[in-house]
């Protein structure tokens, strides 16, 4: 049967402001939504895994409506969850999505997706920010200024300043090169057609790029391209798992600082 996909007194996290965000004896359904995948979990507020993984791809087209459904179908198999946390690939302000370039901009922009699928799971308190934002919060130090940026089907940032979420900085859509912009110069569609070591070459022009526009102390480099760099990185530069954008949704709730060192896969 379809969702009612009416937010109602229900609602998203906006309408619990009552209930507590942090317990032990919470769990949150984390759930990463990326342009060719969905992922999720269920995990406690360490972030550590209750259950396995599940993963289906995107559907395409995907409207709210379609990816709502898709969410609740895909979870069906996990255990219990109080909270549900989300990483959404677009700019989100307060919940809502300003950007959806890979879900479709004209159908997405405004949308307040935590009340939808708050209302979808029955009021469950949801919270939702920009995926790479999510990861970053798994993979952070907590100290000066952090940068995530995500190597996927197209490319995440997000920025943290003493382990505090910064308003979100939306690099996809920006240019970068001539006619280039941020997406079109490292996502999945530049490296299949130029190949890694090209598509490498690029990814170093995009960390200088960063490190004279935010001057950042450290810089994450995640999302599920980031196996492909092999670049020699300055010690400011780590290359970090992809699977904490799943914890990142523990983080999200807790609002705990630092970061969780077996997400480095760069020394």
């Amino acid at each position: 049967m379809a969702a009612d996909l009416t937010p109602n007194d229900a609602g998203s996290e906006t309408d619990t402001k009552t209930q507590p965000e942090t317990s032990q004896a919470l769990n949150i359904l984390a759930i990463d939504i990326g342009g060719t995948g969905l992922k999720a979990s269920v995990i406690d507020h360490t972030g550590a895994m209750i259950a396995d993984k599940v993963r289906v791809a995107t559907p395409h087209p995907s409207p709210p409506g379609v990816l709502v459904e898709a969410i609740a179908n895909l979870v069906k198999p996990l255990p219990h969850f109080d909270r549900i946390a989300i990483g959404f690939p677009g700019a989100v302000r307060a919940n809502v999505i300003l950007t959806a370039p890979h879900l479709g901009e004209d159908v997405w922009h405004g949308v307040d997706l935590a009340a939808l699928v708050s209302h979808r799971f029955g009021g469950i308190p949801t919270k939702i920010v920009n995926d790479a934002e999510m990861q970053g919060l798994a993979v952070i130090k907590g100290e000066g200024l952090e940068f995530i940026l995500t190597l996927g089907t197209g490319c995440g940032t997000g920025i943290f300043y003493n382990g505090e979420l910064a308003p979100h900085l939306e690099l996809s859509t920006h240019p970068i090169h001539k006619k280039y912009t941020y997406d079109l110069y490292v996502g999945n569609e530049a490296f299949e057609k130029i190949g890694k070591k090209r598509w490498n070459k690029r990814v170093e022009r995009v960390i200088a790029a960063l490190r004279a526009l935010t001057h950042f102390d450290r810089l994450y480099i995640g999302g599920g391209n980031s196996k492909h760099v092999t670049l020699s990185l300055p010690t400011s530069v780590r290359l970090v798992s992809n699977e904490a954008g799943i914890d990142g949704g523990a983080r999200l709730w807790s609002e705990q600082k630092g970061r969780h060192p077996e997400y480095d896969i760069q020394a």
